[in-house]
């Protein structure tokens, strides 16, 4: 314990300097700037630096990297619940209750629960990460085909708790997003499918650029739709108040238990943020004793998702400082840029170069408050500018999709994509279909995929049940699966 404290005050000594803390600063404007513009994620982001840290020492690198890394995943909040338009894909969820907040007026709640629930979330998965980096990355290589295709089944059960009152179109909504993640290249086999000869769709759409189409395009048209030049639904009055502390207090239980989870799946290479966030707000709404009122405008949705979103960055570092195995695609960056300036994540960077994971976990406290600090400064810039004329706030948020989009891959037929889903997002929309469960299917339509048919190579059915975090993952599922069917039932005898 002893050592262990050493190291960790070295950690804090090297970042506790002048050059550190304007490395961190800088890290955090750019990460909430990158999170908040459609198009970018936390791994473009670091990507992007990694060229610029060439002359830079590897302990300032890595704490402006983490930095970025951190406080991307929260600036992806701003814009879902100002413009309702996720800056990265594990906004999506924030939106949900986000933006509906927004449009009633609260904005400043919805931004203040976001906030709050970012930096409370990315201290515990940093703290868990700074004290059990080593035994939790040998837990979360326990998870094999099997593992990974019954957590990725657990994520779709979960979508029940997206549909608001209504589950079927939920399920629609799922089962859609599903289907257009069968499209590309056969993962085992290497066979096309559904492509119809374009090569543009060998790999199927991309996730960002259809995203934004469905959340902020999809939005758009909707309201173009019901453009009246003499009836204009326009909300009079915004409310900067932030949640109070009573009402913080009230939903800590919300944030405590969905920062574990969040840190929790984080661990599991290649699960990530957004799986970790939908799995979050699902529980936080089947533990909730008004689960009826998710959806439509509470702070305990936003601060479900947005605790799990920001506690997954420690999650996904345990991997990959402990064993040298990427969490996530930005961890996966890291691990490039970690051999780009010699060194070698896993067990040996602790014993030979302690200063990089010590000075990385210390970053990362030193990140969550200046997050804290830019966020509380930068909601009143948000507030200003949902507040501008609808008139200018579309055309903006157009212009922002088709950029955001083009930006990915610098592809035209990504832009296309945008707007294509833009248009399958209004009409979902306009019949009250839900768009988040459509992206939970694109996200875990190719994990499940894979998994299931590695699985089967592998130990042919009977190794979902053989493997025992398999088959409790999987009897969740069907309790989860069996809920909505179960409640319609209650309601039916009710009612006669």
């Amino acid at each position: 314990m002893e050592g262990l404290l050493a190291h960790i005050f070295l950690g804090f000594s090297v970042v506790f300097t002048l050059k550190g803390m304007l490395m961190i600063i800088i890290g955090v404007i750019l990460g909430i700037l990158i999170g908040a513009t459609p198009g970018m994620s936390p791994s473009m982001g670091v990507a992007l630096l990694v060229p610029f840290s060439y002359g830079m020492d590897p302990v300032s690198a890595f704490i402006l990297f983490v930095a970025v890394y951190q406080a991307a995943n929260y600036g992806g909040s701003i814009t879902a619940v100002a413009i309702n338009t996720p800056g990265t894909p594990s906004a999506v969820v924030t939106a949900i209750d986000g933006y509906k907040l927004t449009e009633k007026g609260k904005p400043g709640e919805g931004l203040g629960a976001a906030l709050i629930a970012s930096v409370t979330g990315g201290f515990l998965g940093t703290i868990i990460l700074m004290f059990f980096s080593i035994p939790l990355a040998k837990a979360g290589l326990k998870f094999g085909p099997a593992e990974y295709f019954s957590l990725a089944f657990f994520g779709l059960t979960t979508v029940s708790s997206l549909g608001g009152s209504s589950w079927v179109r939920a399920f629609i909504s799922i089962a859609f997003g599903l289907l257009v993640s069968t499209i590309g290249m056969d993962p085992i086999s290497g066979v096309s499918r559904f492509d119809f000869g374009n090569i543009n769709l060998f790999d199927g759409f991309a996730l960002i650029p259809s995203m934004i189409g469905l959340f902020a395009l999809g939005e758009i048209f909707l309201s173009i739709e019901k453009y009246s030049p003499t009836v204009q639904k326009m909300i009079k009055a915004f409310s900067s108040k932030l949640p109070s502390l009573k009402e913080f207090w009230r939903i800590k239980n919300i944030i405590l238990k969905s920062s574990l989870l969040g840190t929790t799946i984080g661990i599991i290479p290649g699960a990530g943020a957004t799986i970790a966030t939908f799995i979050s707000y699902s529980e936080a709404k089947r533990t909730s004793k008004h689960p009826e009122l998710f959806g439509t405008g509470i702070i305990d949705g936003v601060a479900a998702s947005e605790a799990a979103n920001s506690s997954s960055v420690g999650g996904a570092l345990v991997p990959l400082l402990s064993l040298g195995i990427p969490g996530s695609a930005t961890t996966a960056v890291l691990i490039g840029a970690l051999m780009l300036h010699g060194l070698v994540p896993g067990p040996e960077l602790f014993q030979k170069n302690p200063q990089i994971p010590y000075g990385i976990f210390a970053s990362l406290i030193f990140a969550n408050f200046f997050i804290l600090v830019f966020g509380l400064l930068g909601n009143k810039l948000w507030l200003k500018i949902i507040s501008f004329p609808k008139s200018l706030i579309y055309p903006l948020i157009l212009a922002i999709s088709v950029l955001g989009s083009y930006s990915v891959k610098n592809s035209l037929f990504d832009v296309w994509t945008c707007l294509g889903f833009g248009i399958v997002g209004w009409i979902f929309k306009r019949y009250k279909f839900p768009v988040a469960p459509v992206v939970l299917g694109m996200v875990l339509g190719g994990m499940m995929e894979n998994s299931l048919r590695q699985a089967l190579l592998m130990g042919g059915p009977a190794i979902f049940i053989k493997s025992p975090i398999s088959l409790i993952l999987l009897s969740l599922s069907l309790l989860l699966f069996i809920k909505p069917f179960r409640d319609e039932a209650r309601r039916r005898k009710n009612r006669s």
